[in-house]
């Protein structure tokens, strides 16, 4: 079994992650037009709920998993023990929450009214058990991943173009999401056995597995209160209409998050792998060039689209959407405070077992942000929202922060904070200027702008010598000059 470098798996989860931002910039301007504010709220409503189901089918397993697999990935014994075990543990609890599932569509009667579209979306959670991602992460196989997710994205677009055509084609745009997302994992099953047997060999030992499920299960319940929950509750106390609104800003909020965790996502298979062979060294370096990532990333991405979110909203949805224009506003620091919880709670603190203080941080977010929306969301619908979401993210990160106070400390020597910022500041200075004096269609406006903010703020940081992007410019214009010879 062959394992790739990082940057090789950074580079493969990178083009998955751009994958993920360009194909709904294809999507998401057709079907919110399409479909209009109440259809998407419709969708996005069945998503937010199936998410809640297949959370408690799956347990903890999905974070889980990469981390047991990644530890024994060199045994292919243990490996293949550690695979089985954890796929009937999964197919156990899935067959029970699907039962739950099937009672609550007849008994609930917001849920009754779209039965068709939640058992439609209901496929994702049955195949969501013998999808085993969370394997092939932890074997770090980010080629695989790439090149299946992106054929199963490219046919589900011509597939939404094809049949999705009026505001009543809502539950077809729902099964094509649920092709898109799922529809790679039969292959993933298909294809286990080059890595692993499914045939018993020894007895099993569940046990060992239940107390650290049970607690990746409680941080993933406890994240999913102030990342579905919200939506769910809008549904409730406003309509779905107010669900179109605050779904088109998540949207947006969505897609950057999954930019600035690609790093994440490829790192902790790695960092587990590094505590357990006892690197302690290489796993210091890797979490230092983690934290320049993310902030020099998501602090720019979180600052131009605050500019430019009117721009935003209306080239991606319409102007259907500008009740979103707030929300989106309220939910770009969220962008830099859950890139920074990930490397603090997930590439930090779970490679190192220290999984209860990530879960009591989320369990602070999550109440916080409950207990906000009753208050906010009645009253101000989606920017209630996503003011509750924003509290309740910079709370995770300020508790995992003090849990990990003394590393972070001797991280925050090795990060240029001031250089980035003043060439946040500079760039930021351009785009209000841009914003000010240009007046260009909404999709020009972002082309022009764009370009012009990040051009000034990587030729800041160029000239100020920020470090790791100074790396990272050496090691293009390696690459550039070994191409060329």
């Amino acid at each position: 079994m062959r394992i790739r470098s990082v940057k090789f798996n950074f580079i493969m989860n990178f083009l998955l992650t751009a994958s993920s931002i360009i194909f709904p910039l294809i999507t998401f301007p057709y079907v919110s037009r399409v479909l209009q504010a109440a259809g998407n709220g419709k969708v996005a409503f069945a998503t937010a709920v199936l998410t809640y189901f297949t959370m408690f089918a799956s347990l903890g397993i999905p974070t889980y998993g990469i981390r047991v697999c990644a530890q024994v990935r060199d045994d292919r014994e243990k490996l293949s023990r550690t695979v089985q075990e954890l796929l009937i543990i999964n197919t156990i609890t899935m067959v029970i929450v699907y039962a739950v599932f099937a009672v609550m569509v007849f008994l609930v009667p917001e849920f009754a009214k779209e039965k068709e579209l939640l058992f439609i979306n209901s496929i994702t959670m049955v195949l969501n058990v013998f999808g085993v991602s969370w394997f092939y992460s932890a074997l770090e196989q980010y080629a695989y991943i790439t090149a299946c997710s992106l054929t199963f994205k490219v046919i589900s677009i011509v597939m939404m173009f094809a049949w999705v055509k009026n505001p009543k084609d809502y539950i077809i745009y729902g099964a094509i999401t649920v092709f898109a997302s799922a529809g790679s994992y039969v292959l993933n099953f298909i294809n286990l056995h080059k890595y692993v047997t499914l045939k018993k060999k020894g007895p099993y030992n569940f046990k060992r597995h239940l107390k650290p499920i049970g607690i990746f299960f409680a941080m993933s319940a406890a994240t999913s209160v102030y990342t579905n929950l919200d939506v769910v509750m809008i549904q409730f106390i406003k309509d779905e209409t107010e669900v179109g609104y605050y779904n088109a800003a998540v949207k947006v909020k969505t897609i950057l998050v999954s930019l600035i965790t690609s790093l994440g996502t490829v790192l902790l298979p790695r960092l587990s792998f590094y505590v357990k062979q006892k690197e302690q060294d290489a796993f210091r370096k890797t979490i230092v060039k983690a934290f320049n990532f993310v902030l020099i990333l998501a602090s720019s991405v979180m600052l131009y689209f605050m500019i430019f979110a009117r721009e935003t909203i209306l080239t991606l949805s319409g102007s259907e959407y500008l009740p979103s224009i707030l929300p989106m506003i309220l939910l770009m620091p969220t962008v830099l405070f859950i890139g920074l919880s990930n490397i603090t709670g997930i590439q930090i603190l779970t490679p190192l077992g220290r999984e209860r203080e990530v879960l009591i941080s989320i369990i602070c977010g999550a109440v916080v942000d409950f207990v906000l929306n009753l208050i906010l969301i009645g009253r101000y619908g989606a920017s209630g929202a996503a003011f509750a979401t924003l509290l309740a993210e910079l709370i995770v990160l300020a508790v995992q922060c003090v849990y990990l106070k003394d590393m972070l400390s001797k991280v925050v020597r090795e990060i240029s904070l001031g250089k980035t910022a003043a060439a946040l500041a500079t760039a930021g200075i351009v785009g209000g200027v841009l914003k000010m004096q240009l007046e260009l269609p909404s999709f020009i406006m972002i082309c022009i702008t764009g370009v012009a903010f990040y051009g000034v703020f990587g030729m800041a940081l160029l000239i100020l010598k920020e470090p790791f992007v100074m790396e990272m410019w050496e090691m293009v214009k390696n690459m550039l000059y070994k191409g060329y010879k």
